[in-house]
């Protein structure tokens, strides 16, 4: 389909299949997938993939691409990611700002990265990399993180910013994320929002966290529950500093009905409207 993402769209879960196939298509604008789950030659998932691809725009996004890490960039998986996205055209493709792979084993989390001059340089050459490799821009995501390097020498809002202008890349912003990393860190959430630069700026992603059960006070980026107040606001924050940008809930466990998302899909379209109304009064 190769439509540009516009309005509001939820990651596709496979609970969901039956329940989107047989709704009208607007109950979605467009649809995310977790890139991993279809580079595969057969089976169920991607059949019911190339049915759902016909009737939505999609934007694929990755948890294995490794961009920070150390290890030679997977020329096998970058070639499986871009026959995918041969197959379904999607709007964008994204991955998340981390590292998560180590001497060959892939650890299965999204590690923080360090942020100074030399990891920046590094990452905006492996951007770049891919960029070449899959013939279109790549987006990233901010990651949670509940530590911070000692080392460090430049902000996350700053790293951001200077990997976009190297590297050419987009961001998908993931609000939730900036309201744990906000809390965990003591930084300023709105302030780093609006230090981001609005052009880059290609998606959002709501999401819900928890409080760490061991009682440290952090909060953990879980996707296991409905979006919350505090990150309802910092994303009407976002539509004033960055406008319509294409938005999504993320939920990837404790997954309710297709329904029960669709409600909270409309809060986002209700904060939206408001948006707009300030901007225009």
């Amino acid at each position: 389909m190769n439509s540009p993402l516009q309005g509001f769209g939820l990651g596709l879960r496979p609970q969901h299949y039956d329940a989107l196939l047989s709704a009208d298509r607007n109950v979605v604008d467009w649809l995310e997938i977790v890139s991993e789950n279809y580079l595969v030659d057969g089976g169920r998932p991607l059949a019911m993939l190339d049915r759902i691809a016909e009737r939505w725009p999609l934007a694929m996004h990755g948890v294995a691409l490794n961009i920070g890490g150390s290890d030679p960039l997977d020329r096998e998986y970058l070639r499986a990611l871009s026959a995918l996205a041969k197959r379904v055209r999607p709007a964008l493709i994204s991955d998340h700002l981390c590292w998560s792979r180590h001497d060959g084993v892939q650890l299965h989390d999204l590690l923080p990265l360090p942020r100074d001059e030399a990891t920046l340089a590094h990452v905006a050459a492996r951007v770049q990399q891919v960029q070449d490799a899959l013939g279109r821009q790549l987006v990233l995501e901010n990651v949670s993180s509940y530590l911070r390097f000692a080392g460090d020498t430049l902000g996350e809002a700053e790293f951001l910013c200077a990997l976009v202008q190297a590297s050419g890349c987009g961001l998908l912003l993931d609000i939730n994320n900036v309201y744990v990393n906000a809390h965990n860190h003591g930084i300023d959430a709105a302030a780093y929002l609006d230090a981001l630069p609005r052009h880059a700026v290609k998606q959002l992603h709501l999401a819900g966290h928890s409080e760490d059960a061991l009682g440290s006070g952090l909060l953990i980026d879980t996707h296991d529950a409905a979006v919350c107040d505090g990150v309802w606001a910092l994303y009407a924050h976002a539509l004033r500093r960055f406008g319509e940008v294409p938005t999504m809930i993320e939920r990837d466990d404790d997954i309710p009905p297709l329904h029960d998302l669709l409600q909270e899909l409309d809060i986002a379209r209700r904060i939206a409207s408001d948006a707009r109304q300030a901007i225009a009064a």
